[in-house]
């Protein structure tokens, strides 16, 4: 029985003076040191540092801060609040500022009809196919409130101009327009290219023209229906093409001293 092996006797082949708890400690010890000698970061897995996160933070803080106070640093608006753009300039704004009311007139209707050349041409000869002269016209030099009815409404349909018959493109409304607006397109396109009516449309007579548009919605209209129903004279007193008027206001006023 004295050879008998019992597994509660066996030992670890270890020298007799081994301490086994420190050389154990002593093994733990020294591979928490090698990891973290050997310890490898890749480029861009580092951690990031906190003030990064703080950097970032603050700067996110005070964009949103400007903003938030009503972005001037944003606004490239170059004109001054409540600045609203006429909608045509003027030449009576310049040079004098009383005089006949035809001379204004013909002022603030040269400038307007800058938007209508493009079309009839700045002698108002037209293009000769599809859009038609306003020189020597019948349409122009007659009734004032047919004239009126087209540049407020435009025209639809065939339409016969000095003889010859237009119809291929429709002319849309010129409008919205103030009463002085289109007393001075009317006055300039009655005047000019040729046309010598002599007279003048009236702010008066040309607000008339605007309150008999806008109760048609400014649908187009067709030659029939100008020549049917508003062949005619416009209301409104006349008034003398040589009168002296405020030009800004075209209000009559008293002519100036010699």
């Amino acid at each position: 029985m004295a050879h008998s092996k019992d597994s509660t006797n066996q030992r670890p082949d270890l020298e007799e003076n081994t301490n086994v708890v420190e050389a154990h400690a002593t093994l733990l010890a020294d591979g928490a040191a090698q990891a973290r000698e050997r310890r490898i970061e890749e480029t861009g897995m580092e951690p990031v540092s906190l003030w990064i996160f703080l950097g970032s933070a603050i700067v996110l803080l005070v964009g949103g801060a400007v903003v938030g106070a009503g972005g001037k640093l944003f606004n490239y608006d170059p004109h001054s609040a409540g600045y609203i753009r006429p909608e045509y300039a003027s030449d009576a704004d310049s040079g004098p500022t009383i005089g006949p009311i035809m001379e204004a007139l013909m002022k603030r209707g040269k400038n307007i009809y800058t938007k209508c050349s493009g079309c009839h041409g700045s002698s108002g000869a037209g293009d000769g196919a599809n859009r038609p002269p306003l020189a020597n016209s019948e349409w122009v030099t007659g009734s004032p409130e047919r004239l009126a009815m087209i540049i407020l409404n435009g025209v639809k349909g065939p339409i016969i101009v000095d003889g010859k018959s237009y119809g291929a493109d429709v002319m849309d409304g010129q409008g919205p327009l103030t009463a002085d607006e289109l007393a001075g397109i009317m006055t300039y396109v009655r005047n000019s290219f040729g046309n010598e009516v002599g007279d003048v449309v009236t702010p008066e007579q040309a607000a008339a023209a605007i309150k008999i548009s806008n109760s048609r919605a400014g649908a187009h209209m067709s030659s029939d229906e100008l020549n049917a129903n508003h062949d005619k004279a416009l209301e409104g007193d006349p008034i003398d093409p040589g009168t002296p008027v405020d030009f800004e206001t075209l209000q009559p006023v008293e002519a100036p001293a010699e």
